[in-house]
């Protein structure tokens, strides 16, 4: 399959939107200095789904392609390959936050307070259940693995779906799937749903908008632009977490990161074409997964050693992210390097599409 332009590069921007997120809040729970008064400090969220609108539109993209070229869909071979991605990070990152919590911290005289029975975690964390744990710890080691858990339910969902229906109705799917979805997410009668943050809509819809066909046009040229725009006020201003309601919020940001990414893989931007940007968004999945972890030795750091240097609070905040991010980056890049490319070269025994 031929790589879409700018996605990429596009992940490590939204990687760095969830480490922003994610940094203030911990050293703010810590009782040390700490700065988000800017709305883009607060788009961690937003950013994790517009990575589950990104990974529909190609995953889904890539399943129908499967099925017009080979007239059905390697289900096998799909999961292999979701599981060499996925499974070595997450399993490690799941083991590290269970060891951390649970027997690192309490030996070291630091309690935390566990809102799941152990047994039942780990249990749940196995079988890519991690919502339901209800952890309540923004940019926790164990927290962060609730989006990863979301995206592998939809895709033992989605695919075998798709590989049944008719590849004409697929799109026609796609596009209904989503809006039903959704008021059922915001209904009373399935309040589970929002319990546990299943948010397929975001998946379906992107999924959908991956096969639009829009001729090249002044009103294309001019939709893109109001897309990009719209994307920027999103991400940079609180104008509509504000004035939408919570259901009308998510519609929103399901329709514009939709029309976003078919817009912004239409054109190649040189860019995103960076070859540095585009490394980081290759190591982007160990920056989303490794930084909860950098941020306890961080904020570790800070509360034992950097204490005795009287550092002021603009430059406690400005070393905190500093040091977040460069560690982060250099423990992705390792992990990448050494632990994760053992697993992504085993995916290519396992492609259907070249």
């Amino acid at each position: 399959m031929q790589k879409i332009p700018n996605i990429t590069s596009l992940r490590f921007f939204l990687a760095v939107l969830v480490m922003i997120y994610h940094i203030p809040q911990f050293f703010h729970n810590r009782g040390l200095p700490f700065f988000n008064d800017l709305a883009i400090f607060h788009k961690g969220t937003e950013a994790v789904y517009m990575f589950f609108s990104l990974s529909g539109f190609l995953i889904i993209k890539q399943l129908f392609l499967e099925k017009e070229i080979n007239s059905k869909i390697d289900l096998k071979k799909f999961y292999i390959r979701r599981a060499l991605r996925i499974l070595p990070l997450y399993y490690l990152i799941a083991l590290i936050g269970i060891l951390y919590y649970n027997f690192f911290l309490p030996n070291i005289g630091v309690e935390m307070p566990r809102t799941y029975d152990l047994i039942d975690g780990i249990i749940l964390l196995l079988v890519f259940l991690p919502n339901v744990l209800h952890l309540s710890n923004p940019g926790g080691v164990l927290e962060i693995l609730w989006s990863i858990g979301i995206e592998e339910q939809f895709y033992l969902l989605i695919a075998p779906v798709i590989a049944l229906i008719p590849s004409q109705k697929t799109i026609f799917f796609l596009f209904v799937f989503s809006f039903i979805f959704i008021f059922l997410y915001h209904s009373s009668l399935f309040s589970f749903l929002m319990k546990y943050k299943v948010m397929f809509f975001y998946f379906s819809f992107a999924g959908f908008c991956s096969f639009l066909k829009v001729r090249k046009s002044k009103f294309s040229e001019a939709f893109s632009f109001i897309t990009y725009l719209f994307v920027v006020l999103y991400f940079t201003t609180n104008i509509f977490v504000e004035t939408l309601s919570q259901f009308q919020y998510n519609l929103f940001s399901m329709t514009l990161f939709g029309f976003f990414l078919h817009s912004f893989t239409q054109t190649i931007f040189t860019f995103f074409q960076n070859k540095s940007l585009v490394y980081l968004g290759r190591i982007s999945y160990g920056i989303y997964m490794y930084h909860s972890i950098v941020m306890q030795l961080v904020g570790f750091l800070f509360l034992n050693f950097f204490s005795k240097y009287n550092l002021n609070s603009l430059e406690t905040i400005i070393t905190s992210f500093l040091l977040v991010i460069i560690i982060t980056l250099l423990v992705s890049h390792f992990s990448y390097r050494f632990y994760e490319k053992k697993f992504l070269n085993l995916k290519r025994d396992y492609r259907v599409l070249k």
